[in-house]
């Protein structure tokens, strides 16, 4: 029995969220796999209540000394849960988005290859890249006697090097201490001699201390001589040997020819992190943000006086009133040029200019304003110049933000983006420096470590560092990250690459006994590359750990040991345990929507006709970040999916290439496009809309009622009711936003902030309100019964039921139930949805408007987070869209979808380096003909179930 108890986590009575009462017994030491709808308490079981009690426990377990610095944690809703391990949650969370952070500094991988440069990097001069040695006395002198005997030498100590003045003191004290001979620029001279310099340029001195013929038995001369070298020129020896090469010789981490010098090398001299390492100028962060002249005047065709010039503070240039167009007439009268004139055909001095002012130069500006007329003179300091002083003196944070949208984010023009001192990428092992290596991808990386030659000494010393670093990159390799660099910032990582960095660092850590909580890995991988990741949790199962998986993904619920299904449906019908056991049992199970699913007894319908495109837009030259300079053909009035394996070139090309380009020239955005020549056949579209997964907002005051409108309709409602118009209450009394109707206490919160310091910040509700957001007379008003709060806390389900009778508010509810949100509450805040829920709220929202068919949709792996259920919803969303006569451009890993497509463009072949060419596009149907594509071979397979 005791046994038992061990081989199961046993939960009873989890309560959490919208579970209900859940008991369930979860194998260790086994994979097993958490599914079910989205919404139907997967996370609540996994995330709630498995991990929150697995840290809490283990923070009861540390001293109250350590606890008062960690904060109390809840206690999840649960009654009892027996045999749990400490647990560690690899979530989509909690990846770090501070600037600094890397997939190196992230992996750990960065701080081995500090270690590695400080101790077996060779360093070189910065300015000549000449090989710098640090040599001891001894050493110069075994070096000297290897020259061929009879070789005529002078030893010399250069005093003086590249300074200005007479140098009369320093050629006395030489002359005093004994010396006879000096060379002064080239040039040789008798110390006797009357010497005059000219105080006015830079002189190199070198006082000649010796003059030797190599032969055996100088030995001890040669040593002594050179140590008075050593002393007179602080650590520096020039050895001029006659008839041949001089030799330089330096006793510190110096360039004997440049004379400059080195800090010692240590680990931290290469952390961008630290002062010691980071470059002075961009502080680390390898680039800075600057104004960019493409923003701030974004169509060069267009004439100054016809508003070419468009940042903040310099509109007003058209209007002849105004002292920003003085200051034009007065540049147009000294340069002779015209306001008339489109900006592209100034002459390049003209422009300069404008951009970058007159270099001090004064021009009269005649300036009549409303206190009286005059003339002034005015040096224009160009406009990049006149806005970053705008922009550093404005203490308006909206102006900030306002400045900032004319600013692009460029490489420091110091480091070149590298992020370090020159010193440090100096340094190289193998020729390359620390920052060279970081910028390989994984697999180059790999493959450079294991051929690099190492001298004997170097192997010794990095010997285990190496076989560490190995360690980790093949696990990384391992997750199929492999066209990743360790000098991407991880903030520009998807969820899963997040992840499986995350997972690749703990399976290094090689931990045992643990619970490992995941929220689907998958995310962003290719089906052919769903077997690494397999192969890889498994491993950390045989290690002895147990994994608990939140997965949608059927390869992942094939290979589990075990599946348990949460449901049967989301929100209030879900949170109960439908189903558990093997895959193949649960296919079994009647109740089962997974198992259903799974099985093939509900399949997502492949069209029977695919939509023929109403025209095409085509992007001639794509050539961002791995992409090949490709033209590539996009169908308009269908369902696209763009394909390929990770790091491919999926997002460069639709996100950074087409949606950028849409954006700019539709939507009159202020971004800059990726690499391309240019984009026919924009003229037949009017708008573009990025569905992504970023919140719907950042606060808790936004909510799924807010950002879809129907808060405004609800409010109407309750100002027209007879209650508010007999108080004399207008719409806005019902915002808890504003002042009036909301509660003071809280400030329409309904949660109060405390702050604890040193503690993390505790939020407790509202004393006032008790959480309503309300004031009690605002309370007091109801619309069939319900007050203004209730509405809020109502789910999109019992809302659709409520206002069946008023149509525009039932058809945005009846959108987000069709996207499959009927278990969210209208006043759920937004900081609480998850990803995948907030590209939804947005698809409902999108979908509720009125259609132009003139608009292109572009979504980012819009199945994230997704069952298959919820899937089937999307798919049939989508083609809706289409079907009004729109775009929509899909970048998709889920087979599901890509099988439903009008049309699917797959880059590749592989990622990285080795993608960014088309390999195959088409209907589903032809690409599954074609013998190169990954994406095909499994579509077929996909296409043959049917």
């Amino acid at each position: 029995m005791a046994e038992e108890k061990k081989e199961l986590i046993k939960i009873r009575g989890a309560n959490e969220h919208n579970l209900k009462n859940l008991d369930v017994d979860i194998p260790r030491n086994k994979l097993v796999v958490l599914t079910g709808l989205s919404g139907s308490g997967k996370s609540s079981l996994a995330f709630d209540t498995i991990y929150a009690e697995g840290q809490r426990r283990y923070m009861e377990s540390l001293s109250s000394y350590a606890r008062q610095f960690l904060g109390q944690m809840e206690k999840p809703n649960v009654e009892s849960i027996e045999g749990l391990s400490p647990a560690i949650s690899i979530d989509q969370k909690s990846t770090n988005r501070n600037p600094r952070s890397t997939v190196g500094t992230v992996t750990e991988i960065y701080d081995y290859f500090r270690l590695l440069y400080a101790r077996i990097g060779i360093p070189h001069c910065p300015k000549c890249g000449r090989e710098i040695k640090k040599q001891t006395a001894d050493e110069m002198t075994d070096q000297i006697m290897a020259l061929p005997e009879g070789t005529k030498i002078q030893l010399m100590a250069p005093v003086v090097r590249g300074r200005k003045g007479t140098h009369v003191k320093l050629l006395d004290r030489a002359k005093k201490s004994g010396y006879v001979r000096v060379r002064i620029d080239g040039n040789m001279y008798e110390l006797s001699e009357e010497i005059s310099l000219d105080k006015n340029i830079k002189h190199n001195i070198e006082i000649v201390v010796d003059r030797l013929v190599v032969r055996p038995g100088i030995e001890k001369r040669l040593a002594d001589s050179i140590e008075s070298v050593l002393s007179l020129a602080e650590g520096l020896l020039v050895v001029d040997v006659i008839g041949g090469e001089p030799l330089n010789f330096s006793q510190n981490f110096a360039c004997p020819d440049c004379g400059i010098s080195i800090d010692e090398i240590e680990p931290r001299s290469f952390s961008f992190n630290n002062p010691f390492g980071a470059c002075p100028v961009c502080f680390g962060l390898g680039y800075k943000m600057e104004f960019d002249e493409d923003l701030m005047i974004p169509n060069k065709s267009l004439s100054i006086n016809e508003g070419a010039i468009v940042v903040t503070g310099w509109q007003s240039c058209t209007d002849k009133s105004s002292f920003t167009h003085a200051i034009l007439e007065a540049l147009c009268k000294e340069y002779h040029f015209d306001l008339d004139t489109p900006f592209e055909q100034y002459p390049k001095e003209i422009q300069d200019v404008l951009l970058r002012g007159t270099n001090g130069k004064e021009v009269k500006v005649y300036y009549k304003g409303q206190r009286g007329e005059g003339i002034y003179d005015v040096a224009f300091d160009g406009l990049i110049r006149n806005v970053e002083r705008r922009y550093r003196e404005t203490g308006s944070e909206t102006m900030k933000a306002e400045y900032e949208s004319f600013m692009q984010i460029t490489p420091c023009r110091e480091c070149g983006g590298q992020r370090l001192k020159k010193g440090a990428l100096a340094v190289t092992v193998g020729d390359k420096n620390i920052s060279e290596v970081t910028a390989m991808s994984i697999e180059r990386l790999q493959r450079f470590i294991s051929s690099l030659e190492l001298s004997k000494t170097q192997q010794m010393i990095g010997g285990q560092i190496l076989k560490e670093i190995k360690a980790r990159l093949q696990f990384l390799l391992d997750v199929g990250l492999e066209y990743l660099t360790l000098a991407r910032a991880t903030g520009t990582l998807s969820g899963g690459e997040a992840q499986r960095i995350r997972l690749a660092t703990q399976i290094g850590s090689g931990l045992v006994g643990v619970a490992y909580i995941l929220d689907e890995p998958s995310i962003g991988l290719h089906q052919r590359d769903n077997d690494k990741l397999l192969a890889t949790l498994k491993h950390l199962r045989d290690l002895g750990n147990t994994l608990i998986v939140v997965e949608h993904d059927e390869d992942t619920m094939l290979a589990a040991d075990q599946v348990i299904d949460i449901g049967p449906g989301a929100g209030e019908h879900g949170g109960e345990l439908v189903a558990q056991g093997t895959a193949q049992e649960i296919m079994k199970v009647e109740r089962s929507i997974t198992g259903a699913y799974l099985s093939g007894k509900i399949k997502i319908p492949v069209p029977v006709i695919r939509t023929v495109p109403t025209g095409w837009i085509k992007v001639v030259g794509a050539a961002e970040n791995n992409l090949k300079n490709i033209d590539v053909k996009f169908p308009l009035g269908v369902m696209t999916c763009v394909t390929g394996v990770s790091g491919s070139g999926k997002s460069s090309l639709v996100n950074e290439i087409l949606y950028k380009s849409m954006a700019k020239k539709l939507n009159r955005a202020r971004v800059i496009p990726g690499k391309h020549k240019r984009i026919e056949g924009l003229e037949m579209l009017d708008k573009v809309i990025d569905i992504d997964q970023s919140p719907i907002g950042r606060t808790p005051r936004s909510n799924p009622a807010t950002y879809t409108g129907v808060f405004d309709l609800i409010r109407d409602l309750f100002a027209a009711t007879a209650d508010a118009k007999a108080k004399g209450y207008k719409k806005g009394r019902f915002s808890f936003n504003v002042k009036g109707g909301r509660c003071e206490a809280c400030s329409g919160d309904g949660i109060i902030k405390i702050e604890m310091h040193f503690l993390p910040d505790v939020y407790v509700p509202c004393e006032v309100c008790g959480g309503k957001r309300y004031n009690r007379e605002t309370l007091e008003v109801k619309y069939k019964g319900k007050s203004i709060y209730d509405v809020l806390n109502m789910t999109v389900e019992e809302a659709l039921h409520f206002f069946e009778n008023v149509p525009s508010i039932r058809r945005k509810m009846e959108t987000l139930y069709d996207v499959g949100l009927s278990y969210i509450r209208l006043g759920q805040p937004s900081t609480t949805l998850s990803g995948g829920e907030a590209q939804r709220i947005k698809l409902a929202t999108e979908l509720s408007r009125r259609s132009t068919g003139k608009t292109v949709y572009i979504l980012d792996e819009p199945t994230t987070g997704l069952h298959f259920a919820d899937v089937h919803k999307l798919t049939e969303i989508l083609r809706r869209l289409a079907s009004d006569g729109n775009t929509v451009i899909v970048i998709e890993h889920n087979l599901d979808v890509i099988k439903t497509a009008d049309y699917i463009i797959d880059i590749g072949p592989e990622g990285g380096d080795k993608g960014g060419t088309v390999v195959a596009c088409g209907t589903p149907e032809e690409v599954a003909e074609n013998p190169n594509s990954y994406t095909g071979k499994y579509i077929k397979m996909m296409l043959d179930r049917k």
